[in-house]
């Protein structure tokens, strides 16, 4: 009954309304202002008390390649990173796996990782095209615009699949991974209830596909909607910046200390830190066992009150720079300029070399030979891959690249001419024919692959060190698996100019995935970060002649009110703190009205007038139901609240008079 009422409550105002307005399609919101904001400084108390959980698993799900570590409770000084995996790349350290993923014919989990390529790779062709093999899917949650439970992944061999179903798998692929080395190393079954999950996903990432993650969480089962405290979405830069907390001398290059002229370090000292690095790293690999020490790093304590530093995190698909600044006396992190950034990770350079291959080889047999022949071009690319990770600035000699067997087979099929005349013929310079078989790249050419991703980086570098805001960097830490690349980290000292000291952590990889765990451990270290959305409820306010246009104008009961008005509880950009929650008085603006609607909207921008406006959509909505109540106020209040998380915004209504209350999560996700 009480719904039928509110629409004929409704009805009444569609009435009224003679010109038109967004309130007619969306339904009134039917509510007006009581109070002016104010925050309740009660985030402590919303803090959950982590105390129920045994473990900490942290799972860094990468574009490129992804794995897990975790810490338990009781000795959080030791992260424990996850055992070796089967398989392995020549010329690539395997403490990741690839994020690849194989679907039996009938859509079925059949593996992950270097299982599942290995596993494709030695298919006979006519049975690998009914195969489902996915790599580098993470990027489609970044670049998909209107991404919802619905978005499509496509397979190599072009079939479609749910995205969700496919981030799912791999999730539960890992939660099953880190229960059985729990349960082994426990020598009892491990229960999943004393387990608390952390997910790392880049900062840059809009609120979608931040929600997109944790649905795709709940679905594996790692944690339920009626618990979601058991899981934390964590921000890759911010789980690089509590690492790099605790680093001490001996766990970093530091670029800027070895200079020479006119600031740049030579080229060597770069190349040789790094090879001291690997050797470090090589040899403590065999303990998988990191030790944390319950100290801050000798290059946190340069810091003081209000110092601030950059994160600059290079992964496989995405690039985040954030910058942060230290709160003392606990040294609590506080985000100071959101997240900037956008997809230029290493995957750029695969594109490149992919691009080279269409202009030597034609688009056209490149594209028959991917589908024709997906194993082998997988193969190929992991050819690429291990030859990308030797290029340098000072490298002299040519990087030979293996053609696999059915591609110089298949072209002359294709052409009907062979390899080595395509590559004569094309006149693409630096790339010959060797003898052995292989397309050996002058180094030229190979850096000449990674300059328009490492273009739009440091261009991008140059734009956030240019802000008002961003002055006095004095580190920059740079992190995440693209950041060992010589030609990055040179690109990056050539624009710094000694503005600010360099500071590569040894296992650079691996910075965000123990991050997370330290995160997991203590996530109140965390404590203000910026909103990236303008936050607010669409309400009715009085008509004000000369400020509000006409075409909003409402009359009600002799009541002449202004619609649509967008009333915000927080702008895009502003500080919020974790756990914060802002409260908000409202009053219905028909006393009889017996169901209170109120819609939450978001917009990217900070200032917002009317729900109405350009760029403003809706993510929620409580319904209030208050039938068959009296209100002792002569006006009817109905607090709105809304709590800020991690990834997760949650709102309240509350019927002061009865207490009665509805809450919703806002939804990024329904179109």
């Amino acid at each position: 009954m009480a719904d039928k009422d509110a629409m004929v409550i409704e009805d009444i105002i569609t009435d009224a309304m003679a010109a038109p307005s967004p309130a007619k399609s969306i339904g009134d919101p039917g509510i007006t202002p009581l109070s002016p904001t104010h925050i309740l400084k009660d985030a402590e108390q919303n803090e959950p008390t982590g105390h129920s959980f045994i473990v900490v698993v942290a799972i860094d799900f990468g574009t490129t390649s992804s794995g897990y570590a975790y810490a338990f409770t009781k000795e959080p000084e030791c992260i424990h990173t996850m055992r070796r995996w089967e398989g392995g790349d020549p010329g690539v350290s395997n403490q990741k796996t690839p994020t690849t993923i194989l679907l039996a014919p009938e859509k079925k989990f059949h593996s992950f990782g270097y299982a599942a390529r290995d596993f494709y790779h030695d298919l006979d062709p006519t049975e690998s095209k009914q195969w489902l093999y996915l790599e580098k899917f993470k990027m489609k949650l970044h670049t998909t615009a209107n991404l919802s439970i619905d978005t499509d992944l496509h397979a190599a061999n072009g079939k479609r699949v749910k995205a969700l179903d496919i981030f799912a798998y791999a999730l539960a692929f890992f939660k099953e991974q880190a229960l059985k080395e729990l349960s082994d190393q426990a020598g009892a079954e491990f229960d999943n209830a004393d387990v608390r999950w952390v997910i790392t996903v880049p900062a840059i990432w809009k609120m979608p596909a931040k929600q997109f993650m944790r649905e795709a969480a709940y679905k594996a089962g790692l944690a339920t909607r009626d618990n979601p405290d058991q899981l934390i979405i964590a921000l890759e830069p911010e789980a690089a910046s509590i690492y790099c907390r605790k680093l001490r001398l001996h766990q970093m290059i530091d670029l800027g200390a070895k200079t020479s002229i006119n600031g740049y370090s030579p080229p060597e000292n770069v190349g040789a830190g790094m090879a001291q690095a690997k050797e470090h790293v090589r040899r403590n690999r065999q303990s998988r066992t990191f030790l944390v020490e319950n100290v801050i790093g000798e290059l946190w304590s340069e810091l003081n009150e209000g110092d601030r530093y950059v994160v600059m995190d290079c992964g496989g698909g995405t690039v985040d720079l954030t910058v942060h600044q230290i709160r003392m006396p606990e040294g609590h992190l506080k985000e100071l300029y959101k997240a900037s950034g956008g997809p230029y990770g290493s995957i750029g350079v695969d594109y490149e070399f992919e691009k080279l291959l269409c202009k030597i080889f034609g688009q056209d047999f490149i594209d028959q030979f991917k589908i024709k022949r997906p194993a082998a071009w997988v193969d190929l690319m992991i050819a690429f891959e291990s030859r990308k990770r030797a290029a340098a600035p000072d490298r002299t000699n040519p990087l030979n690249i293996n053609l696999p067997f059915s591609f110089i087979d298949y072209y002359k099929k294709f052409r009907g001419h062979s390899v080595e005349h395509a590559l004569r013929k094309s006149n693409v310079d630096f790339v010959k024919w060797s003898s052995q078989g292989m397309l050996r790249m002058n180094p030229d050419a190979m850096n000449a692959l990674f300059k328009p991703t490492i273009d739009h980086i440091i261009q991008h570098l140059k734009e956030l060190f240019d802000r008002p805001e961003v002055t006095d960097i004095k580190f920059l830490f740079l992190v995440g698996g693209f950041a060992e690349s010589p030609l990055l980290q040179k690109a990056v000292q050539e624009m710094l100019q000694g503005r600010s000291r360099i500071i590569i952590p040894h296992d650079v990889g691996l910075t965000i995935l123990k991050g997370a765990v330290l995160f997991g451990l203590d996530p109140s270290v965390i404590r203000v970060r910026r909103s990236p959305l303008t936050y607010g409820v669409g309400v009715l306010n009085r008509f004000v002649e000369g400020k509000h246009p006409p075409e909003k104008m409402l009359v009600k009961d002799g009541t002449r009110w202004c619609t649509d008005v967008f009333d915000t509880f927080i702008a895009a950009d502003q500080s919020v703190a974790l756990g914060e929650t802002v409260k908000r008085s409202y009053t219905p603006a028909r006393p009889s009205q017996q169901v209170i609607v109120i819609h939450v909207y978001c917009s990217e921008k900070e200032s917002v007038g009317f729900i109405s406006d350009p760029g403003v959509r809706k993510c929620g909505t409580l319904r209030l139901d208050v039938s068959g109540t009296e209100s002792p106020a002569a006006r009817r209040e109905i607090q709105t609240l809304m709590q800020f998380g991690d990834t997760e915004i949650r709102a309240m209504a509350i019927d002061v008079a009865t207490s009665r209350s509805v809450k919703a999560s806002i939804d990024f996700l329904s179109q």
